[in-house]
């Protein structure tokens, strides 16, 4: 299980401004439901420019969550300009710290008011999303890679994968995630980092606790996702650390359903239940 800071035990058990503005003057969206993170940010300006309010609508673990709390209480009361310059570390270091492996839900927070800030200025896209697609899993870019290494001075491949997700699903874009790592800090080619999790804190559970979470999180955390996208799971076996699943609907069709297996699925099991789970699909 990760360890969270009690700023981000609180803004995820007691999120503030949760909801949507409905008259909204600046709306950003980011994410996927599919990946498992996805965000919705709304704001309310009031007559001398600055933001007067802001909710958020997010889909994810605990760490989006409270990031996204956190945002909507940081941008109250600034300008535009002062909003813009607000970045991913500034919402974690309000939060007191995240986990290195959740540091890609403060950029999601960072992306989306930077996104609102653009639909209300009429401008798009953000410029993030122009460039090469280099993650096909998560649909990350290579100027998105660049600017997230720059912003926080990442050199490894596990470091853009913790905070951006990419090279996490299939693995093949890990190459060329070093690539443009090595062009960016000019540094000598080097073979592709391979992502490995930490070490596993074990947690003692007996079989039927294990089985009982499991399906509580399928439930809670996975099911509701996966219908929202038209998909769905169904848990078949239980075998020691290994959960086997089938994909339903349009998730056993879909071409990232390895990535939502191993990002999504296997990360919620992880984070709720135990870190030495692993998943495994059964096709029907």
């Amino acid at each position: 299980m990760w360890e969270y800071t009690d700023k981000v035990k609180k803004y995820f058990t007691e999120p503030v401004n949760v909801g949507e503005i409905p008259d909204a003057d600046g709306v950003g969206e980011v994410g996927s439901l599919a990946c498992g993170d996805a965000l919705k940010l709304t704001f309310k300006l009031d007559e001398q420019g600055r933001i007067a309010d802001a909710k958020f609508q997010t889909f994810g673990c605990a760490s989006a969550i409270a990031s996204s709390s956190a945002l909507t209480e940081m941008v109250k009361g600034m300008t535009l300009e002062e909003a813009e310059k607000l970045t991913n570390k500034d919402i974690a270091e309000f939060l007191g710290g995240l986990p290195k492996e959740k540091m890609h839900c403060s950029v999601m927070g960072e992306e989306a008011l930077q996104a609102a800030i653009r639909n209300y200025k009429g401008l798009e896209p953000l410029p993030s999303a122009e460039g090469e697609v280099v993650c096909q899993c998560f649909g990350v870019t290579d100027k998105e890679i660049e600017k997230v290494a720059l912003n926080n001075d990442l050199h490894t491949v596990e470091e853009i994968t913790n905070f951006t997700k990419a090279g996490g699903g299939c693995g093949d874009c890990q190459e060329k995630i070093q690539e443009i790592l090595d062009r960016l800090w000019n540094t000598a080619p080097q073979q592709p980092v391979e992502v490995t999790p930490p070490a596993a804190k074990k947690k003692k559970l007996t079989n039927i606790q294990k089985m009982k979470l499991i399906e509580e999180t399928l439930e809670r955390e996975v099911r509701p996702a996966l219908k929202a996208d038209g998909g769905d799971i169904e848990l078949i076996d239980i075998d020691g650390d290994k959960v086997m699943v089938s994909l339903r609907g349009r998730c056993s069709s879909c071409a990232a359903s390895q990535a939502t297996l191993g990002q999504f699925v296997q990360s919620k099991l992880r984070e709720f239940v135990s870190e030495d789970l692993e998943v495994e699909e059964v096709k029907p």
